[in-house]
């Protein structure tokens, strides 16, 4: 919360997201509606956890890509499927080693049906988590009254289904690049996919003076 104001830092874009269909009757040919947002996201639990995810892994603000779905209920668990493969599918470009967890029941909270987390090799020798993916089903939708119908004039049918997922966190997908393309002599490879964005930079390399 901001202090003084009656307004708050976001921790996410799905949360703008969601709302911007608060109280909204979709048509049922309008679903699945797929969005994506990047944002800055800000947080309080910077060095929360230790040494080991102090630094950039666990900080007040970092940018996030985050991918948003809206869809009919006997969608959502193909929709679910769909976004965690797009996430695989960036992580495996960049070439990273990274691993999916199924996250139990007692870890997921209220709102999520079902999550995966995707972990990465990070520099303290771990998987950590750099990103969720969740299937809300109606929990958000009942509370921003988001509906369906089946056309044009007919009652609304129910509530639809929400997805986010973590498309890419900059800041902790820095560290698994800088810790897995780091070379003996302390040069950093960029990743391939990244070249073309890197005016033909192929290594980071220390500064002679």
């Amino acid at each position: 919360k901001i202090e003084g104001e009656d307004a708050y830092l976001i921790a996410t874009s799905e949360h703008p997201m969601g709302a911007m269909y608060m109280n909204e009757v979709f048509e049922k040919n309008e679903l699945p509606l797929r969005l994506c947002g990047i944002s800055p996201c800000f947080r309080k639990e910077v060095g929360a956890h230790g040494k080991y995810t102090k630094g950039l892994f666990r900080v007040h603000q970092f940018n996030k890509v985050e991918q948003f779905i809206f869809c009919l209920p006997e969608q959502s668990w193909d929709m679910h499927e769909e976004l965690q493969k797009n996430s695989e599918e960036l992580y495996q470009k960049l070439g990273l080693h990274y691993r999916v967890v199924n996250i139990c029941t007692g870890d997921i909270g209220t709102i999520a049906a079902k999550k995966y987390d995707i972990e990465v090799w990070m520099a303290d020798g771990q998987f950590r988590e750099t990103g969720s993916n969740s299937n809300c089903t109606d929990y958000q939708a009942r509370r921003l009254n988001i509906k369906y119908r089946e056309g044009p004039g007919k009652p609304p049918s129910g509530f639809v289904h929400t997805l986010n997922n973590t498309a890419l966190a900059t800041s902790r997908t820095i560290i698994a690049i800088v810790e897995q393309y780091q070379q003996a002599d302390g040069s950093v490879l960029i990743p391939k996919a990244l070249v073309p964005y890197m005016n033909g930079i192929e290594r980071l390399e220390k500064k002679t003076k």
